[in-house]
């Protein structure tokens, strides 16, 4: 046989052969981190459930999810081993010193103009008002959009109708 004939199928032993490498190197990296578990690590189960590793044994992980709620799973049913901050952030909303974070109050630090925000609100041409109206004006407005309303309705007369 010629080198071109067998060269498709070079190609997909070699493929099978990548796909199953990687394959083997994901199964590995999920035993070392199941391997690392230690009492008191935060784990997500494979159904999602989050709970502190309580013991470890050679097969089996024994999880506290609550108050007197202890589980037993296979050390197989572990999704993912949580830092200790991750898993405080999900499960119990305790952020994590987020300073380098936070917006400032003030927006006028953010800009790069030089002019300060009260030169830059006086300078505006035109003041935009958005309070409320009187009371005056709203009736009167009331009286405008009623007799607008009033004029638009054709007239009816008593017992004769339009319809057929």
């Amino acid at each position: 046989m010629s080198l071109v004939t067998l060269l498709p199928f070079i190609v997909l032993i070699g493929a099978m052969f990548l796909m199953t490498r990687s394959a083997k190197k994901k199964q590995q990296q999920a035993a070392d981190m199941r391997n690392q578990m230690q009492p008191g690590s935060g784990v997500r189960t494979i159904g999602g459930m989050y709970a502190t590793v309580k013991e470890v044994s050679d097969d089996t992980v024994l999880l506290d999810a609550g108050p007197g709620v202890d589980l037993l799973f296979a050390k197989n049913a572990i999704g993912a081993v949580l830092s200790d901050d991750e898993y405080n952030r999900i499960v119990h909303g305790i952020e994590h010193d987020l300073k380098s974070d936070v917006v400032p109050d003030d927006a006028s630090s953010l800009t790069e103009t030089d002019e300060p925000a009260a030169d830059a609100a006086a300078s505006d041409d035109k003041a935009v008002d958005l309070g409320k109206k009187d009371e005056a004006e709203e009736a009167s407005d009331d009286a405008v959009a009623a007799e607008a309303k009033t004029d638009a309705e054709p007239k009816k007369t008593d017992g004769e109708s339009d319809a057929k």
